[in-house]
């Protein structure tokens, strides 16, 4: 998987992410089954695991990518777009 997400959009991604669990877990009380605590929890979940790892499925999908040469954070700029 090529990453398509650039740091900007990794770091908006994990703090909502944070946010989202935060909310179902502590509001929308996610243990006791609530279903709109589930989805919560697993939107925040999602937002988590894709900005960690830099690819979004849902971006490949409609071909999107917010990702420029160096994007993955590695700092070794072999990050390749797909016009290269």
């Amino acid at each position: 998987m090529k990453p398509n997400e650039n740091g900007t959009d990794r770091a908006t991604r994990v703090v909502l992410g944070i946010i989202a669990l935060v909310v179902a877990f502590a509001v929308l009380d996610v243990l006791s089954g609530a279903i709109l605590g589930i989805i919560v929890a697993v939107l925040g979940g999602i937002m988590i695991l894709t900005g960690a790892c830099g690819f979004c499925p849902a971006y490949s999908i409609i071909g999107i990518s917010t990702c420029k040469k160096s994007c993955c954070g590695c700092g070794t700029g072999s990050c390749k777009t797909e016009d290269e």
